[in-house]
């Protein structure tokens, strides 16, 4: 049966408790385990779908569909394992499920309670949708204890642990040792408090990870586990790594998995630890042999998490090709301006990605950043909307059609990209209905088959014909106007099952030129790197060995 990890967070937040639960993951994988993990999200929103990047950074997208927190992201690119709509919720979700109940009578008439209402469907949660064969699930409870949101998921598991008992479930509290210059001390005070708080909501932690930025001594931890009431064996120090890929074998150092499973009454009977696979990652992530320079040229660059997933799939392509990638966050609205010299900020690159996003700040510069690539043979990745500004470019400047542009951003005397439904007849859209159970017309979310041309470039970078990619759109590329950009030069060589809407585009008379309509970035792991960073990672290096 199943053992369940519940991390919870104390102090402040931010302390790295998803990177904890992932590289924790990881260290049970690695001795043979079957593990998920679970984030339970205390704010109100259903989903984090209509939230700014600004303040939720990226949103991760399942196979199944589901918008996610991007910590799922982590848990993925750690353990492999495909997350899904089951692995994510929010108070937002679970009220929104309680309330309809509610209004179909549900409940007989109850009066309708966080005891037992919402606790009860919190508990239904993480115990939903459970392999038969799971050894472990981990489950994270986003925020801070003492926050007044996440007060119903403390006593869900507070709850939970007295139904499952102590020799099934275990409490990971992850807490802030700071430390005072002027005094030259780190202080424990603020972990004991944290640790008090949550003793006081009914939950005593097992184990207590200590982040600290200096390292935790022996008298230290000891004081921590004798006012805490746990094991000094059990007061991981975790300090700050040169890479989050660096934090699985660090955690394991400091022995978490084994006082993990110390606290189940495993150790003795746990394989040993396997760690070849994150010896290769940190291998491949330190030892490098060349530097390149890829030039992001996106609309949220003050805030990097909005690129989360992407930023770590570059990395992922450089440890594919042993090569430190250098990235250069450029506002794309910079590059609209008339006085704007974009050579100067391009020129030095040695490939330029035009990642997704919705709305029109910054699209003209994007579709700038295109025709630079385009016109010097530098390396070019488009991405979702990248693509999409590639096919207006290539419209506006090959294919002689000067008012080219997408209905997301207004009327369009040519709508290269628009809504299917306002490109394709009512007999092509009952048909697709029939055959694919969407339109398109509607956001595009999960996981969804293309077809790739034999001779492509692509197809050759995937080493196969058929794939599978995850999509979070709205608007396609309209497949009418395929004609007069493959004139132009840019190739459509991967489509729809159907063939009706553009997945790839790509140009053959181009050192490296290709825009996808997916999100490539949601799948690449650091051992196992997506083909398509792989593959744009080295014609970067081909490409620095011009500049």
């Amino acid at each position: 049966m199943a053992r369940f990890i519940f991390i919870t967070g104390g102090v402040v937040s931010s302390l790295g408790k998803g990177l904890m639960a992932a590289s924790l993951a990881a260290l049970l994988q690695a001795r043979g385990y079957k593990v998920r993990i679970r984030k339970l999200d205390p704010y109100l929103n259903v989903d984090p779908g209509t939230m700014s990047p600004y303040q939720h950074g990226e949103v991760y997208v399942t196979d199944d569909g589901a918008e996610t927190d991007l910590g799922l992201g982590h848990y993925e690119r750690f353990t492999g394992v495909p997350a899904r709509q089951s692995d994510n919720v929010t108070s937002g979700r679970i009220y929104q499920g309680i309330i309809a109940k509610e209004r179909k009578g549900d409940y007989l008439g109850a009066t309708v309670q966080v005891v037992p209402h919402v606790t009860n469907a919190i508990k239904d949660f993480i115990r939903a949708d459970l392999d038969p064969d799971l050894d472990f699930l981990i489950c994270e409870i986003g925020g801070t204890v003492g926050d007044i949101e996440s007060l119903p998921f403390i006593e869900a598991i507070r709850q939970f642990r007295n139904e499952e008992g102590r020799e099934r479930t275990l409490s990971v509290h992850t807490t802030l040792v700071p430390y005072i210059a002027a005094a030259g001390e780190l202080k424990t005070k603020p972990t004991q408090h944290s640790v008090r708080e949550l003793t006081s909501l009914g939950i005593q932690p097992e184990i207590i990870v200590c982040r600290c930025e200096h390292p935790l001594p022996d008298n230290e931890r000891a004081k921590i586990a004798l006012f805490c009431n746990v094991r000094k064996e059990a007061v991981i120090p975790a300090l700050d790594a040169k890479s989050i890929y660096a934090v699985p074998q660090q955690y394991s150092e400091a022995g978490l998995d084994a006082e993990v499973l110390r606290a189940f009454g495993e150790l003795d009977r746990a394989p040993a630890l396997d760690m070849r696979r994150w010896d290769d990652v940190t291998d491949r992530l330190f030892n490098w042999e060349s530097e390149v320079t890829i030039g992001v040229v996106g609309k949220y660059v003050g805030l990097q998490d909005a690129y989360k997933s992407l930023t770590e799939a570059l990395v992922h392509g450089g440890m594919a090709n042993r090569v430190k990638v250098g990235i250069r966050w450029l506002d794309a609205e910079l590059f609209e301006h008339p006085e704007a010299d974009i050579p100067a900020q391009l020129e030095p690159l040695h490939g330029i990605l035009v990642p997704g996003g919705f709305g029109e700040r910054g699209s003209e510069g994007k579709i700038a950043s295109v025709q630079f690539a385009r016109e010097r043979g530098v390396p070019f990745f488009g991405i979702c909307l990248g693509m999409q500004m590639a096919c207006i470019e290539a419209a506006r400047n090959q294919a002689g059609l000067a008012g080219a542009g997408t209905t997301e951003f207004g009327e369009t005397a040519e709508p290269v990209v628009g809504l299917i439904t306002e490109w394709m007849d009512a007999e092509g859209l009952k048909q697709r209905r029939e055959a694919n159970g969407d339109l398109g017309g509607t956001m595009r979310l999960g996981a969804y088959e293309a077809v790739l041309a034999g001779n492509s470039h692509v197809a050759s970078i995937y080493g196969g014909t058929h794939i599978s990619e995850r999509h979070r759109h709205r608007y396609e590329v309209n497949i009418h106007y395929k004609g007069a950009l493959e004139e132009g030069g840019l190739l459509f060589t991967g489509m729809s099952p159907d063939g009706a809407l553009p997945e790839i585009v790509e140009r053959p008379d181009h050192p490296w030129f290709v825009g996808v309509q997916f999100h490539p970035e949601l799948k690449s792991k650091p051992f196992d790197p997506h083909p398509l960073f792989a593959s744009f990672i080295e014609a970067a290096v081909k490409q620095s060995r011009l500049v």
